[in-house]
C-alpha cells in the first residue's frame, strides 16, 4: 500500500454550533468567557491556545451569540475598520500570525469607544506577539486572557467520536482506544486523522476497523512530517 493511495480529504467542513462544542476542564473558562461576551468588563478578550484546540469553534459561537463578524487577522485593513467597528462584536482569528498593526490599533480604539466587543484568537499571549507599534502593544497588554489547555484523553476520545459522526461513520470503541494510544494529543491531529481514515476506508472499500487504522497510521505519520 503506497502513500499515494491515501488521499487525505482535509476539506471536510465542520459544524460550529454551541451545543456541539465539547466542554472539558481545559476549555471551560474560555467557553464561559465567550458565552458571557456581553458581561465583559473590558472591551477585548484574548482566546489563547494551541493549534486545533477549539479557538475557531468558540469564535463562531461568539459571533453567533453576539451577532458579530469573524475575520482572519491577515485580512484586516484600515479600510475595513469603520465597517467592522459598527458590528456589535468582532472575532479576529490568528491575531499573532501577522496583522496590520495600524488597522488593529484603530479597530481596538473604535470597539472600545463604541462599547463593542473584540475577541482575539491566537496561539500565543499578546505579550509574545511581535508588535512594533508601541501604542498597540500597550493596549494589548491590558487585554484579559482566556486560556485553552491541550485536551486530555477523555476529551480527545469524544472529539474523535464527534468527527466520525459528522462524517456519518460508525466506529467501535476498540478503534477509538487504539487511536488514542498512538495519536498526537490535539484537535488538529484528530481532525486530520479522521479525514485520512475516512479517505482510506473509501479508497480501499474497507470498514473502519483496528487493522485498517493500524495500516494507515505509519503513512499518516509520514504525511504529517513532510
Amino acid at each position: 500500500m503506497s502513500q499515494a493511495q491515501l488521499p487525505f480529504d482535509l476539506g471536510h467542513v465542520p459544524t460550529y454550533a454551541l451545543d456541539e462544542f465539547l466542554e472539558a476542564d481545559g476549555n471551560a473558562e474560555a467557553l464561559a468567557r465567550v458565552t458571557d461576551w456581553s458581561g465583559w468588563p473590558h472591551p477585548a478578550c484574548g482566546l489563547i491556545g494551541p493549534a486545533g484546540c477549539g479557538k475557531t469553534h468558540l469564535a463562531h459561537v461568539f459571533c453567533d451569540l453576539s451577532g458579530g463578524l469573524r475575520l482572519d487577522a491577515g485580512a484586516l485593513t484600515t479600510e475595513l475598520v469603520p465597517e467592522l467597528a459598527e458590528a456589535p462584536a468582532v472575532a479576529l482569528e490568528d491575531a499573532d500570525r501577522g496583522v496590520d498593526e495600524t488597522a488593529l490599533f484603530h479597530l481596538y480604539n473604535l470597539m472600545k469607544e463604541n462599547r463593542r466587543r473584540l475577541l482575539l484568537t491566537a496561539r500565543l499571549a499578546p505579550s509574545r506577539w511581535p508588535v512594533a507599534l508601541a501604542d498597540l502593544r500597550s493596549r494589548l497588554a491590558t487585554v484579559p486572557l482566556a486560556m485553552i489547555l491541550p485536551p486530555d484523553d477523555s476529551l480527545i476520545g469524544s472529539v474523535l467520536l464527534k468527527l466520525f459522526s459528522d462524517r456519518q461513520l460508525a466506529v467501535t470503541p476498540d478503534v477509538i482506544a487504539f487511536i488514542l494510544t498512538r495519536m498526537e494529543r490535539s484537535f488538529d491531529s484528530a481532525r486530520a486523522l479522521v479525514a485520512g481514515i475516512d479517505a482510506a476506508s473509501l479508497a480501499q472499500h474497507r470498514r473502519i476497523t483496528v487493522p485498517l487504522v493500524r495500516d494507515l497510521l505509519p503513512h499518516f505519520s509520514q504525511s504529517r512530517e513532510t
